[in-house]
């Protein structure tokens, strides 16, 4: 990492909620792919990926969350504010690493599904995508207790206010 920025970059920014809103757009609107890999897989219609939303919209995020690690490790992050016990800055690194490896795994197995019919595949996407879910929701509980609670920028630098 080259530097500690006291601020996300407005590409880090961008990336992230293009991410988040891209990822509401997946789980709102999924059930268009289940169906349709469910009649592959039972034989209704041919076993053959066809241009799906879903599958599109996987793909753009695998390529923005690369993307955004590649930013985070050659233009850095802001650091952990230093008033934070060792178990948060602990956990707020677990946190992190734990959703981009669930951000790219998820979309890897949603694409190992689609394009090659791999049921396997297809049930690692559907309890990755669960797990996923359930950190991005830690996450927002615990931005919204840095900045309610503990009255720290930690939330104000990733919607560009630090």
């Amino acid at each position: 990492m080259k530097n500690q920025p006291q601020a996300y970059s407005k590409t880090q920014i961008y990336l992230h909620w293009i991410v988040v809103a891209l990822i509401t757009f997946q789980y709102m609107l999924h059930g268009e792919i289940s169906v349709l890999f469910q009649a592959r897989m039972q034989g209704f219609v041919p076993d053959v990926p066809t241009a799906s939303p879903h599958a599109i919209v996987g793909t753009i995020i695998i390529v923005l969350v690369l993307w955004r690690l590649w930013l985070r490790f050659t233009h850095g992050v802001p650091a952990i504010p230093k008033s934070e016990k060792m178990l948060a800055k602990l956990g707020s690194r677990a946190m992190h690493i734990a959703i981009y490896v669930l951000l790219i795994t998820n979309a890897l197995f949603g694409l190992g599904a689609w394009l090659f019919g791999l049921q396997f595949s297809s049930l690692l996407h559907i309890i990755s995508a669960y797990a996923l879910l359930t950190l991005i929701y830690l996450h927002v509980f615990a931005g919204l207790f840095h900045h309610f609670v503990l009255k720290n920028n930690v939330m104000k630098r990733i919607v560009g206010k630090a």
